[in-house]
């Protein structure tokens, strides 16, 4: 079984004869956009420890979010749900904690929920036939509206230090637990993706699902399971959002599935399936949270970060499909 799923995931790996800069593009461009920030930012501040590890702070949620969106989309399969769950999570956790349930309570009502949309999404997209696209879709706007209703708008706040200590406003020493959470998943996703036959059922899945079917593997089991994750994940990263604000809005997570897509595919992950890397997600999570904090430093709006998001989303994509060709 496993050697047959190897040699189905094989053909879908870019060839690597020699040095392909195609493959490395992320991490080139990541230096690129620090040199060139620390260069035109020099007097503001840019490269102060205490704005570089803003920019980890900013990015965990997304980086979480992304590390599990690797795995949908490298099965071919895409999730636009992230940013709706997180919020909806972020108000069940904070509503759990505000009820007397404590940190265990506001954990198992935020990740909960994060598992119950993505087993819902998961269903559609193996069970009903729904393309995923049009599925996470209509489950984002649906929980958004949810999170809308279940508070009337309003925030709710988190008074429980060690919750917030925990789940995103707290530091150990210099370093911050939001670069610890992230570090841990990104090792636990990496291993998946790589050590794991979960991983190389997934590439495969994402590479030929026919060839991987007539091989043995579940394809509809892995589907699932992927959707899962990024519910998982993503009920995770509104906990985050939550700690670090210190209450649960409905607004979080907002144009999150944008930033998430993007730091996926300008990693590396193919968006046609079958290539998949956790540390380019990772560093391309980065990129974008750099990107987005120098813009904001230059005093640029919400509305011209996501018309440049965009722009990369192109190209990343345009420069994928070139790779996967050659």
């Amino acid at each position: 079984m496993q050697s047959k799923v190897s040699s189905i995931q094989k053909p879908a790996t870019p060839s690597l004869k020699g040095f392909e800069w195609r493959n490395y593009i992320v991490y080139f461009a990541f230096v690129g956009v620090l040199i060139y920030f620390s260069i035109s930012l020099s007097d503001e501040g840019f490269l102060t420890s205490e704005n570089l590890l803003n920019i980890v702070r900013q990015t965990a949620t997304i980086s979480l979010m992304a590390l599990a969106m690797t795995f949908v989309i490298s099965t071919g399969e895409i999730d636009l749900s992230v940013g709706s769950i997180a919020a909806l999570s972020s108000l069940v956790g904070a509503l759990a904690i505000q009820a007397g349930y404590g940190i265990i309570g506001g954990l198992i009502g935020g990740v909960g929920t994060g598992l119950v949309v993505g087993l819902i999404n998961g269903l559609l997209v193996t069970k009903v036939a729904i393309p995923s696209f049009l599925v996470t879709l209509g489950t984002m706007g649906a929980i958004k509206g949810a999170a809308m209703w279940v508070t009337d708008t309003a925030p709710v706040p988190i008074v429980d230090a060690k919750f917030n200590f925990i789940f995103g406003s707290g530091d150990i020493g210099p370093i911050p637990v939001l670069l610890i959470w992230t570090l841990v998943f990104t090792v636990i996703a990496h291993i998946l993706l790589r050590k794991t036959s979960f991983g190389r059922q997934v590439l495969a899945t994402g590479g030929n699902e026919n060839a991987a079917r007539f091989s043995g593997v579940k394809t509809m089991k892995i589907k699932l399971m992927v959707f899962l994750a990024t519910g998982l994940m993503a009920g995770l990263a509104g906990l985050l959002y939550a700690g670090r604000m210190n209450a649960g809005r409905f607004s979080f997570g907002e144009g999150d599935e944008l930033s998430v897509i993007a730091a996926v595919i300008l990693g590396g992950t193919s968006l046609f399936g079958g290539v998949g890397t956790i540390i380019g997600t990772i560093v391309g999570s980065l990129m974008i949270g750099t990107i987005n904090n120098g813009l904001i430093i230059m005093g640029l709006d919400v509305s011209q970060q996501m018309i440049i998001k965009g722009v990369i989303i192109i190209l990343a994509v345009a420069f994928g499909k070139k790779a996967l060709k050659r």
